[in-house]
């Protein structure tokens, strides 16, 4: 069989980039196999295209959906109705899309009704709670169902799936391609874009990198997270905290109206991907409310303490890589404070197993994609996490 498959990938946003992007690597290390297509949505645009430069990827298609408060409802019919145009005229093969964003959901409803196959990376995370992440966790959920291949990082994954009722004969465990990106990313002769960094990261003391941004945390919990943080710092002279600051109105507001003003609370503007994934390898503890730094963080065995009240990556918390903290004050302050002075609960998180990946993950996706399209004839062996 010597006919090339033509292979659309979409995505629109930073993290999706983040870890889609080693897997278009790994596709066009292969054009005896495949011909790749990039589609991008705009659904983040400035972040997105740092990531974008930073793998040396440029986008074939760039949809620019991106709009100053934009709504769901907007981006998913906009989505919709662009990748629509695009997939009829391009007819690809297989289209391969990324986790929960209004971008997958997309890109994988498009798909489904022009009957293209769909390979679901980051397929079968789950929290059993449709409104936490939201609109994550229904967005993966719709993603799944038109999926025919899916690529679960995790055995909990595969079980999910499984639970659902999904084949194994669709399902392939291949690690996480975030872990893939971290490890392509950090380096020890690193050089900060945001310049300030390059000062920050030498301070003498304990640097507590903090990222907090999720829509069901806005309001009270997130306040509560803030009044947590700033007690530490107030309590402890040798950490200083660094938090890049999402550029959500309501997020800004609230981390500035609590946490400004400190000597040693650093608020930024948003950080290119490679400064954050260095930012973390140099950190001492990581506060978060995020769902793919519970995967970066093991990486650089740094204990993180995560700011929700569940988690789609349970895994990490089993493997004791992450603390579910919940979004109380007297919780998040209770743990980080322990992290802080308790060197044996540091130091069994912090020597915990990374159970997300080997750095293998993207190489595993192609060389799957190439035996459904028999080019190949053994699967490569699964991640054992």
């Amino acid at each position: 069989m010597n006919n090339k498959k033509k292979v659309m990938v979409i995505f629109g946003t930073r993290p999706e980039a983040t870890k889609m992007c080693p897997v278009v690597q790994e596709l066009k290390n292969h054009p005896e196999w495949f011909e790749t297509k990039v589609v991008v949505t705009g659904q983040h645009r400035e972040q997105l295209y740092q990531a974008l430069s930073h793998f040396g990827i440029q986008p074939d298609v760039d949809l620019s959906l991106m709009r100053e408060n934009q709504t769901l409802s907007y981006f998913t019919s906009a989505a919709i109705s662009g990748l629509d145009q695009i997939i009829l005229d391009d007819r690809p093969d297989m289209i391969l899309i990324h986790g929960d964003t209004q971008t997958a959901l997309c890109g994988g409803l498009a798909a489904f009704y022009h009957k293209i196959p769909v390979g679901h990376v980051e397929a079968g995370l789950r929290s059993h709670n449709k409104y936490s992440p939201w609109p994550e966790e229904v967005n993966r959920r719709i993603v799944d169902v038109v999926s025919d291949l899916l690529f679960a990082p995790t055995t909990i994954g595969k079980e999910n799936l499984m639970k659902e009722g999904y084949s194994s004969d669709h399902i392939y465990v291949t690690g996480q391609t975030a872990v893939d990106a971290a490890i392509i990313t950090n380096s020890a002769e690193y050089k900060f874009n945001e310049t300030r960094l390059n000062s920050l990261v030498r301070h003498e003391g304990r640097i507590i990198t903090m990222t907090a941004h999720r829509r069901e945390n806005y309001g009270m919990p997130m306040e509560q997270m803030f009044n947590a943080i700033r007690r530490v710092v107030d309590e402890k002279p040798d950490v200083s905290v660094i938090y890049p600051v999402h550029l959500s109105p309501t997020v800004r507001e609230a981390a500035y109206k609590k946490l400004s003003g400190h000597d040693r609370i650093h608020l930024l503007d948003p950080i290119e991907y490679p400064d954050m994934i260095n930012l973390l390898s140099r950190s001492y503890l990581i506060l978060s409310d995020s769902g793919g730094l519970q995967e970066e963080t093991p990486v650089f065995n740094k204990p993180l303490v995560l700011m929700r009240d569940t988690t789609e990556r349970p895994e990490a918390v089993t493997a004791n890589a992450v603390y579910l903290a919940g979004t109380e004050e007297s919780s998040i302050y209770d743990i980080t404070t322990r992290l802080l002075t308790d060197t044996q609960l540091y130091d069994g998180m912090a020597n915990a197993r990374n159970p997300f990946g080997d750095g293998q993950a993207s190489r595993r996706i192609v060389k799957i994609l190439a035996h459904h399209f028999g080019f190949i004839s053994n699967l490569p062996s699964e991640f054992e996490g």
